[in-house]
């Protein structure tokens, strides 16, 4: 079954509220291709790996969470960027992306997703009466050492996180924010959360979750948000008959 991939942005951005962002890149269609669309390829980041796989899988849509035109980027299209763009104009290949909105739906965003998948229930925003709410704080059903968390984490995203403790308290109160968010530690701190998880860590993050008393855990940015554009793909697929196919690039951060 083909869908217009006019009704498909459409949809996309009602369904995430797109509208309701102050984003860093454009959100929706980035690089118009044929107008119908039976395939979609979905995937993090629109590098050019990816884009190849899409044209292998004779897609005619990719769909990621990371895609082009961010803010403060050159604005030439040269090198990377220009072999890139040519290979979906080239291809009459059809790119959307979601950044914040994707990070953010209550059940198919990155920290929805991920939370699941962990076992947190999530109970609200990670800064009180922020919304749309980019980060959130949850529960899990019963407390459990660092050590156990950092293992459930490694099961279930397949790497092995980089675990910060901030002291020997027992982890049940978990604030998350998938990507490069560590430096929202500080709001977790307000939440008492008992541990704050993000994608990424940094050197002042390492030092204010030992001074603090907070457990921290940078668990990829890549794998904290593999999920959220894979519900949204298969969501698609079900809801207009699409072909649908997640193709994970690897990426160690």
């Amino acid at each position: 079954m083909a869908v217009s991939i006019d009704q498909l942005v459409h949809y996309c951005d009602q369904l995430l509220e797109a509208g309701r962002f102050r984003d860093y890149c454009p959100n929706g269609l980035q690089v118009e291709g044929r107008r119908q669309v039976k395939r979609v390829v979905t995937g993090v980041t629109a590098c050019q790996a990816l884009l190849d796989e899409a044209l292998a899988c004779e897609a005619d849509l990719v769909l990621v969470h990371h895609g082009y035109f961010w803010k403060g980027e050159p604005a030439p299209i040269t090198g990377i960027k220009r072999k890139r763009l040519q290979t979906l104009l080239t291809a009459d290949l059809n790119l959307m992306a979601y950044h914040l909105p994707l990070d953010a739906h209550a059940e198919l965003g990155n920290n929805a997703q991920l939370a699941k998948r962990l076992g947190i229930s999530l109970e609200g925003p990670l800064e009180p009466g922020q919304d749309p709410a980019i980060g959130n704080i949850g529960r899990l059903p019963e407390s459990m050492t660092l050590t156990e968390f950092g293992k459930r984490i490694e099961q279930v995203l397949g790497r092995v996180p980089q675990m910060v403790a901030g002291g020997d308290h027992r982890v049940q109160r978990v604030a998350l924010c998938t990507g490069a968010a560590e430096r929202m530690i500080d709001l977790a701190l307000e939440q008492g959360a008992d541990l704050y998880l993000s994608g990424e860590i940094s050197e002042p993050v390492v030092h204010t979750a030992r001074e603090a008393g907070i457990h921290y855990c940078g668990a990829g940015h890549h794998a904290t948000e593999r999920y959220g554009v894979q519900a949204l793909g298969e969501h698609l697929a079900e809801q207009f008959g699409l072909e649908h196919r997640f193709i994970d690039i690897d990426n160690p951060v």
